[in-house]
């Protein structure tokens, strides 16, 4: 087993590390390929992660064949910001071979313990696009876009590897004909009128994207209070942007408004996941065609993403949110919600959306070991 640290300006080493996962679900219906570009883009030194942080790539390869492969990152404004020397791996890929996956890890401490870190968490990625942790349930669903799948023995490798469990996610299904309690509207239009919010919404992408400096700072006002994030940088932010963007419907953009500042929001996409399986992740010369048709055909709707400010938890913004959530699938036409990743230290927002008829029906693991 030899383990390389890949050379980002090889093209043949890239290819390699790209090509891998294709490999590994060539026979796995449910696995969804990123958007190549997207997928390039962290390879590129100039992504904007690099302008204050590091990562390295590591392949294993067996017989002349690539078996596995991990990212491992120092991200510096994480750690300053949660006051913590933790190193992040992703990517991580690899054929049934403990020998392989060993490898890969052995590689990633000893990266992180030279640069002073104390230990490895992960999955987690790049940017706050990038969904969290290892599946562990529901193997039988497709995920929603841009969420992490992997194969059944990924976490056997990765315990195996000295890591334990530090914190599973629970993605939930809603389907648009759930009972929804209509107390739930009713506060919120109550909330709103006492509070002098109000509902953003767009028609068009050329509106969000005027919008963008504010829901960055939104975004990060948001944090405030919270452990385990990272705020965005502009360049960050600006990335990001455009790649919600690409796929977004304006409609289902909901921001919430106290006057002319967003205090609050609510993101939701349509989900393009078929589109990418049918064109393996690219979108030239003819993938932009598909993708476009199929933001118009799908049935479902992903929920990714929702905040208040901090001064305004506790005072009704989660009914706002609930109620723009359900209103979000019931406008377009859709017949099913993914709503994605809630920790299940949540509990209370947990019984809530229980509350509302959502089916818990996957979950991530987060894992960690120290160095």
């Amino acid at each position: 087993m030899e383990i390389i640290q890949l050379d980002t300006g090889d093209r043949r080493q890239v290819r390699q590390f790209l090509d891998l996962p294709f490999v590994l679900y060539r026979s796995t219906p449910q696995w969804v390929p990123p958007l190549a570009p997207e997928a390039r883009h962290v390879l590129d030194r100039r992504h904007p992660f690099y302008r204050h942080s590091d990562a390295a790539f590591f392949l294993a390869v067996a017989d002349g064949r690539v078996a596995g492969r991990i990212a491992v990152l120092d991200n510096h404004n994480y750690n300053e910001f949660n006051k913590e020397r933790t190193a992040f791996f992703c990517l991580f890929e690899c054929a049934e071979n403990a020998g392989a996956a060993q490898g890969l890890f052995d590689a990633a401490f000893a990266w992180a313990r030279g640069r002073g870190l104390e230990r490895l968490v992960g999955p987690k990625g790049f940017t706050a696009l990038d969904g969290l942790g290892l599946l562990v349930r529901g193997f039988e669903h497709r995920p929603a876009f841009g969420i992490p799948y992997n194969l059944p023995y990924y976490g056997a490798l990765v315990e195996a590897a000295g890591f334990t469990g530090s914190g599973d996610i629970v993605s939930g299904y809603l389907h648009r004909s759930a009972p929804f309690p209509e107390r739930i509207h009713r506060a919120a239009e109550l909330i709103m009128k006492h509070r002098g919010l109000s509902i953003a919404r767009f028609t068009s992408r050329r509106d969000l994207r005027a919008l963008v400096p504010k829901l960055g700072r939104l975004y990060n006002e948001a944090l405030a209070g919270t452990t385990g994030n990272v705020p965005l940088t502009d360049d960050e932010l600006r990335v990001m942007a455009e790649q919600l963007l690409s796929y977004a419907d304006p409609r289902l953009i909901k921001i919430v408004m106290k006057g002319d500042e967003p205090i609050g929001y609510l993101f939701a996409y349509p989900d393009i996941s078929a589109a990418m399986q049918r064109t393996r992740g690219r979108i030239w010369p003819l993938g932009w065609a598909d993708l476009l048709l199929e933001l118009k055909r799908t049935r479902w709707v992903n929920i990714n993403g929702a905040g208040i400010v901090e001064q305004y938890r506790g005072l009704g913004g989660t009914a706002i949110l609930f109620s723009e959530m359900h209103k979000s699938l019931l406008e377009g036409h859709f017949e099913h919600a993914d709503l994605v990743q809630v920790g299940v230290d949540n509990g209370n927002m947990q019984r809530e959306l229980r509350g509302l008829g959502i089916d818990f029906y996957k979950m991530h693991r987060m894992y960690e070991r120290p160095l």
